[in-house]
């Protein structure tokens, strides 16, 4: 059976919160917080893949995050290993997201990357509000 998801990007995108040029206040404070649970132990962490989130969600194949790959110990993430176990993700993917490295800077950790983002979130600057409008013309799951 063909994987439903694909491995990360060469480099994450251009709006990934993982990423360390990326402005802070780009994302809602409920997408920030689902950051900080991936550093938890790993039977504590969310059973969920973290995607990528440029990929418009009404797409029947998504991607791995490249960020949420890089930034953390993808052999400890449980999302990552119970993807594999239940089918979701077949072996090549699933080494894909094993062995990537971001040619990006990234945050250090989930925790790190949401303190990051919530700091903008009441001001965004300019590059911020120019990432928000570019990111809601390409999910149309976010527009109202």
């Amino acid at each position: 059976m063909p994987s439903s998801l694909r491995p990360p990007a060469r480099r994450p995108c251009e709006s990934c919160p993982y990423r360390r040029d990326v402005p802070a206040g780009i994302w809602s404070s409920e997408e920030y917080a689902k950051l900080r649970r991936y550093d938890a132990d790993t039977p504590d962490q969310p059973t969920g893949l973290f995607q990528c989130h440029q990929a418009d969600a009404g797409s029947a194949v998504r991607r791995v995050c490249g960020g949420w790959a890089g930034c953390h110990d993808s052999e400890e993430l449980l999302a990552l290993r119970l993807a594999l176990i239940d089918g979701r993700m077949d072996t090549l993917t699933y080494k894909a997201v094993v062995e990537y490295v971001s040619p990006m800077p990234l945050f250090s950790s989930g925790s790190e990357t949401a303190a990051h983002g919530e700091s903008g979130i009441e001001r965004p600057d300019e590059k911020a509000r120019h990432l928000i409008s570019k990111i809601t013309r390409t999910r149309n799951d976010l527009v109202q």
